[in-house]
């Protein structure tokens, strides 16, 4: 038999890129790997031996404290693992009970919630704030830690074990998969946007800048794919919404599989993210699968996206605030098809060289052999 690993998230989708098509592969060639998820399916996972176990899914923290954590224990507790990762704080309580009947257990870090709580539109309640906060520390005294940011390193200073630091970044192989060769139809400029959509991701600059390109280029199209995070009375509210909108698609929560082909003859990718919360801290993995696609990228200003974008000249960083800058940024890139080009060849050939999930996938292979013996890894028959 081989070594029994539970990865688990009631928050998570189930076609999460970084939980399915990153680390429960990478784990399935030497481990039985289980994933439990909301509204997985066995389909979730591209023909991997992974066993998907489906949880319900409730958007606020206290049903899924009664009414999906209990699903949860009822259907992992027998499988009795011997490594159990998680991936929201909301289940370090249930890691402590997997950790009393033997499993290692595995904290992972994805945000920096001391930052970030002011950010929540829901589930942040003082109450849960001061759970948080507790919780939290004793999985350090206890529990592994995987962190997505070197700067995390800052807050999680005190733990009992090292911290790994295993950064999201993209997998070519299953980028590539989906990866189209359609050109830029300068007649039809089409911009490609994956990630939450909100208003502290700058959608009230990008509808700005669109408005503005609109009067140039008057067909351009923008793909938007991810959870709309504000509500539509704010939106309408912002001076050139309606005019834009018509341009504007929007698909909400999509799995990478199907939004992919869409960035298929895109100008550029979008990830524009104000200076808020953990933000300048972390890295949007969408950067770096815009560079994996072989798109320009456009993004904030931020000294950690500045290092990446203007090292390599894959594409602009601008003010997450200056709708005149992220117009010209569009506009040059329709007018200049042969630099962009070269911009998003760039960012392609930095992601094959550093920013692929290959050697994070090693780090996070050898943080596992370090929590199940060789022997339990090696005796399988």
């Amino acid at each position: 038999m081989r070594p029994r690993v539970l990865l688990l998230s009631t928050v998570h989708p189930p076609t999460d890129p970084r939980i399915v098509y990153k680390i429960a592969p990478a784990l399935a060639s030497t481990y039985e790997v289980y994933c439990a998820l909301p509204n997985a399916t066995a389909s979730s996972v591209l023909g991997r031996q992974v066993c998907m176990i489906r949880l319900p899914f409730y958007s606020r923290l206290l049903f899924r404290l009664l009414l999906c954590h209990p699903v949860l224990l009822w259907k992992c507790l027998r499988l009795r693992p011997q490594v159990v990762h998680i991936f929201v704080p909301e289940l370090i309580p249930i890691a402590f009970l997997f950790r009393w009947l033997g499993a290692e257990v595995i904290y992972e870090v994805q945000e920096n919630l001391y930052k970030k709580f002011s950010l929540k539109r829901y589930n942040n309640e003082p109450l849960f704030q001061q759970i948080f906060r507790w919780f939290d520390h004793q999985a350090r005294r206890h529990f592994r830690c995987v962190l997505t940011e070197h700067a995390y390193l800052d807050e999680y200073r005190n733990t009992r074990y090292p911290s790994t630091v295993i950064h999201n970044y993209v997998s070519l192989a299953f980028i590539d998969q989906f990866k189209g060769t359609a050109s830029p139809a300068p007649a039809q400029p089409t911009f490609f946007y994956s990630g939450v959509i909100s208003m502290e991701r700058s959608f009230d600059t990008l509808v700005a800048a669109f408005a503005r390109l609109k009067n140039i280029y008057p067909t351009f199209r923008v793909h938007l794919f991810g959870p709309v995070q504000f509500d539509w009375k704010e939106a309408y509210s912002l001076p050139h919404f309606e005019s834009v909108q018509p341009h504007l698609t929007f698909y909400g929560y999509t799995d990478l599989r199907i939004a992919l082909p869409y960035a298929h003859g895109a100008i550029a990718g979008i990830a524009l993210l104000k200076p808020v919360g953990d933000y300048p801290d972390s890295y949007t993995t969408k950067l770096f699968e815009y560079m994996a696609l072989g798109l320009p990228v456009i993004t904030s200003d931020f000294p950690l996206y500045r290092e990446v974008v203007e090292r390599t000249q894959c594409g602009f960083c601008i003010s997450p605030f200056d709708a005149d800058a992220l117009a010209d940024a569009f506009k040059w890139l329709v007018d200049h098809p042969e630099e962009a080009s070269a911009m998003g060849q760039r960012g392609r050939q930095a992601v094959e060289k550093k920013y692929n999930w290959q050697s994070e996938e090693t780090a996070l292979r050898q943080l596992y052999s370090t929590l199940i013996p060789s022997k339990s890894v090696t005796d399988i028959s």
